[in-house]
């Protein structure tokens, strides 16, 4: 009996437990879900972010470029392969680039607390550089660590680029975004091309800190420090540093650039009236030349510091006559000292300018057309002379209906060296010996007028279709021309990485072209 009693016990324990373990196992109820909400607040495509009060939106666009008669992505074909006019120079360049932005805003009781982040994926068709021993090497850009280019082409020209990050809040403008001296329209008046002179920049950004007070009544006023070691510093060429001309480096063949650590950023100030009609606007920056020194070492002295500055306007016209959505968009600049606020980071070379052509001059191998713009040029013991620029650069756009529009546009931009800076580069009398212009010349030289000053004039036109929502095709053609003062011929030295030979070339005015087919699809 005791034995039945033992067995029964036990069954029943051994029951219970796995009675508990089943009840252990039965589903419980599930947490809410929590879907995502749209948020009104702020436009279209906001959603807040799920268990916070901020709203998110991303966007961005996919962008796939083809460059005919270009070495690089429809900025100009002003110097290195572009400029050579020969097999070196690509008859197309082929991008692919994603874009992805970020938009976040928060209300606050001291107003709306805003982020936006922008970045770009591109692939871009790179070129070939001669060694000087009838071999070529490709993608020559980023190989300063390899030796003998061990590593060209191994990254290629796939790239990362962080076009925005900045922080908004109360007025203040904290980060990487368009400088507050730019147009609206930044370096597209009406047009896709990025190498217009005659204006502000800085499409991918500079780093800031701006305030800006609204008035109301489309009124406001923006005033602005800004970083000038990225995009804003033309160069501080100094003449009386030993100058290599084999080739010539990117910023001339007068000198080379000599810059000190950053000591002030930029100042700039803004004011803009934004109606119904159009926009105006007013801009104005101040720019620090701060320059190393004279030699090699403290003990050779440095010349002072010296401020430049740039003035700006800028006019939209909407609603014209002649169409609805028709604009007209129309800017002037004159700088003084900061050449970047006209020959902006993207325009071709950026002011640095070696184009070929050819030539009918008996005894001559072929033309070069050469114009530089720095901020300031200076010798050893002298002080700084800054550069003079003005310039404009306009468009008129027209719809012909909702899927089609076409632009005009043009640019034109004049470089001037002062009486100074002249006899610096070009000798007393004026005709490049003695000067920082004469390791150029030679026994079968002949040179009629030496004058750095130039000027870069630009015209072009596009057409878009946009057949559906969002997506866009595009060509776009320009033609630039180089109007340059000096005359006669040199005996340049010639470069090995564009097949250039040591020879008589006549110095010439400069003409280039280009054409853009884009397909863009933004979301």
């Amino acid at each position: 009996m005791k034995m039945v009693k033992s067995l029964v016990l036990g069954s029943a324990a051994a029951l219970l437990a796995v009675g508990g373990t089943q009840a252990a196992d039965l589903p419980v109820k599930a947490k809410a879900v929590e879907y995502v909400k749209i948020c009104s607040l702020y436009g279209p495509g906001f959603y807040y972010i799920p268990g916070t009060d901020t709203c998110i939106k991303l966007g961005g666009y996919l962008r796939a470029d083809v460059i005919i008669n270009s070495n690089s992505d429809y900025t100009g074909n002003t110097s290195g392969a572009g400029g050579a006019a020969n097999r070196f120079t690509n008859g197309y360049t082929w991008r692919s680039r994603e874009d992805l932005n970020i938009d976040t805003r928060t209300a606050t009781e001291y107003g709306v607390v805003r982020t936006f982040f922008d970045a770009t994926f591109s692939w871009t068709s790179d070129t070939y550089a001669g060694q000087g021993n009838g071999s070529t090497v490709y993608s020559p850009i980023g190989t300063v660590s390899a030796p003998n280019n061990a590593n060209s082409g191994a990254v290629a020209a796939g790239t990362v680029g962080v076009y925005y990050a900045f922080i908004q809040f109360a007025g203040f403008t904290m980060g990487k975004a368009v400088s507050q001296f730019s147009a609206p329209w930044a370096n597209y008046p009406g047009n896709n091309y990025d190498g217009l002179v005659g204006g502000g920049g800085t499409i991918t950004g500079v780093n800031q800190f701006t305030y800006t007070a609204q008035f109301g009544n489309g009124v406001s006023l923006s005033l602005s420090a800004q970083d000038q070691s990225a995009y804003y510093q033309a160069g501080v060429f100094n003449l009386g540093a030993p100058v290599t001309i084999a080739p010539p480096g990117a910023l001339g063949i007068v000198g080379v650039s000599d810059y000190a650590g950053t000591i002030a950023p930029d100042l700039v100030a803004m004011l803009r009236v934004d109606q119904a009609w159009g926009l105006f606007q007013a801009s104005f920056a101040a720019h620090d030349n701060h320059v190393a020194y004279y030699g090699g070492s403290e003990l050779t002295g440095h010349p002072d510091d010296k401020w430049g500055w740039a003035g700006q306007l800028a006019l939209s016209i909407k609603n014209i006559p002649t169409g609805p959505g028709d604009t007209i968009n129309l800017q002037g600049v004159y700088t003084n000292g900061a050449t970047r606020y006209n020959i902006q980071d993207l325009a071709g070379s950026a002011g640095a300018n070696t184009i070929y052509g050819g030539t009918g001059i008996p005894g001559a191998y072929q033309s070069i057309g050469f114009g530089f713009a720095p901020d300031s040029v200076f010798v050893t013991g002298g002080s700084q002379q800054l550069i003079t620029t003005y310039g404009f650069r306009g468009a008129y756009v027209h719809n012909w209906n909702p899927n089609w529009n076409t632009s005009i546009y043009g640019a034109w931009a004049q470089v001037n060296y002062n009486g100074t800076s002249k006899s610096y580069i070009c000798g007393a009398g004026g005709t490049g010996f003695g000067g920082t212009f004469a390791p150029l010349l030679g026994g079968a030289a002949n040179l009629t007028s030496c004058n750095p000053d130039y000027s870069i004039a630009q015209i072009g036109t596009q057409t878009q279709w946009t057949p559906v929502k969002n997506l866009t095709f595009s060509a776009d053609y320009v033609y630039t021309h180089l109007d340059q003062s000096f005359a006669g011929t040199i005996n340049f030295p010639g470069s090995a990485a564009i097949g250039k030979p040591a020879a008589v070339y006549e110095l010439k005015d400069q003409n280039t072209h280009q054409l853009m087919f884009r397909a863009q699809r933004n979301w």
